[in-house]
């Protein structure tokens, strides 16, 4: 991811993110606030899913990004 997302933006964006679970073909991904989940979702969600498709073997059709709760 931070090839794609370049260095200073993957440290901004993915600093304290968690990949949670997969339920079904869904990632389930907590981001560190809402702005960043919100920039994660609308920009690297596909980008996300294939990833973790390849890392966990297993199709994600969707990546589901929210902010943590503090």
């Amino acid at each position: 991811m931070a090839l794609i997302v370049g260095a200073d933006r993957f440290d901004r964006l993915f600093r304290a993110v968690r990949f949670d679970e997969v339920d079904g073909d869904v990632l389930y991904v907590y981001a560190r606030d809402e702005d960043a989940a919100a920039e994660m979702e609308d920009e690297f969600a596909l980008h996300i899913s294939i990833i973790a498709s390849k890392i966990l073997d297993c199709q994600i059709n969707s990546v589901l990004i929210l902010p943590r709760l503090q």
